[in-house]
């Protein structure tokens, strides 16, 4: 029997409404360098994929830009309307290349944080797993749960004790991924991530406790935070 792949997505065709940008969030720059390409290199450096697939907007302009774009390793496709769609077009652009044992990781564009230790954990931990599962940090704020008043009043302070935050990579295998995106999305299910699509099939993804420093940049502010954490982990790995 054949050892299974692994195979690296990242959805880029996202247009990033939140950053208040007339860029896409994924071309913004850090140091001289698109997010995109410090995102991509950053992952792709730290393991050895059989490949890597980048669904992008169809009417994107900058990925020609990128130092990704004449990377041998990375191969894309047009992304769709949502985060499901752009990752279900990826893996069908992939179906010729994968196999349904094949590992799928799926990482955010925008998470340029990845540490090496949180990557190496995942993938290890779920080497011989039935389904896969997903990096996630224990939540630490206290939750306060509001009433439909205005201003919001405190309804409830929920228990914290068995909450995570979902992070990426998510990492299951290719033909479950396929078949779970698939059937929620003909079904009409909300698909928010990876994790809820095989969820909602009655798979039960493994939770791999990951730095809560691995930040998604959803606001012009996570960019400075952002390029403190990396000159950190450049620091810690030299």
């Amino acid at each position: 029997m054949n050892k299974p792949k692994h195979w690296l997505v990242v959805p880029a065709a996202g247009i990033g409404t939140r950053m208040k940008s007339e860029l896409p969030k994924q071309y913004l720059t850090l140091g001289h360098r698109y997010l995109l390409d410090i995102t991509l290199s950053r992952i792709l450096d730290q393991f050895d994929f059989a490949g890597c697939m980048v669904p992008l907007n169809a009417r994107d302009r900058w990925w020609q830009d990128t130092e990704a774009s004449g990377d041998d390793r990375i191969q894309t496709c047009t992304g769709g309307e949502e985060r499901v769609h752009s990752v279900l077009s990826a893996l069908h652009a992939l179906q010729e290349q994968a196999q349904p044992d094949d590992w799928v990781l799926v990482h955010d564009a925008a998470r340029p944080c990845l540490h090496s230790g949180d990557l190496s954990r995942l993938l290890t931990a779920l080497s011989d797993h039935p389904v896969g599962g997903l990096l996630a940090a224990p939540v630490t704020d206290t939750l306060k749960q509001a009433d439909s008043g205005e201003p919001a009043r405190v309804d409830t302070t929920i228990d914290r004790r068995h909450l995570w935050r979902a992070l990426t990579p998510q990492m299951f295998r290719f033909g479950a991924l396929t078949r779970a995106l698939e059937q929620c999305l003909s079904r009409g299910y909300t698909v928010t991530d990876e994790s809820s699509a095989l969820e909602m099939m009655g798979d039960r993804p493994v939770l791999i406790e990951g730095r809560p420093d691995n930040i998604k940049i959803t606001v012009p502010s996570d960019l400075e935070l952002a390029s403190f954490i990396l000159e950190r982990l450049q620091t810690d790995s030299v």
